[in-house]
């Protein structure tokens, strides 16, 4: 699972949803008008991930979760609000894309994406910033929570 970037589990939930809330019973359920709400989640999601990604960037570090090493810890801007910016980022664009189309079964797509994230990748990208920052580390998830 981890192989697949974060930003195509966001996606690919999206379009299973998608297809999901087609079958037959489901396409019946009425329509949300939530399409404005939608676009300002989708905005938010997508200035939340560029600034953590610029982030990243400046400080010189990876960013696909399944690399071996991070070059360094990096605390300030959005990482002093929650521990993975760019996480709460992609699981805010599922649910901006799921009220952009106003489909309820879409709704399953940012629960999903949330589990995979929180299950999956940061999990294996917590033990490893372990491994790599320790105490300095340690001392960064004590003072900014995981999430929000």
């Amino acid at each position: 699972m981890r192989q697949v970037p974060p930003p195509f589990w966001a996606l690919l939930l999206l379009g299973a949803t998608y297809g999901l809330s087609l079958l037959p019973g489901l396409n019946q359920l009425p329509l949300l008008e939530t399409r404005t709400i939608g676009l300002i989640a989708i905005a938010a999601a997508l200035g939340v991930l560029f600034t953590a990604m610029l982030q990243f960037r400046l400080a010189n570090t990876q960013l696909l979760p399944n690399s071996p090493v991070n070059n360094s810890l990096v605390t300030g801007g959005v990482f002093a609000l929650t521990r993975n910016p760019m996480y709460l980022a992609m699981t805010l664009f599922a649910l901006g894309g799921a009220l952009w189309f106003g489909r309820i079964p879409m709704l399953l797509a940012p629960v999903l994406m949330f589990a995979v994230a929180n299950w999956v990748f940061i999990p294996f990208e917590e033990a490893k910033m372990r491994r790599q920052f320790g105490e300095s580390f340690d001392a960064y998830c004590k003072r900014v929570r995981r999430w929000i």
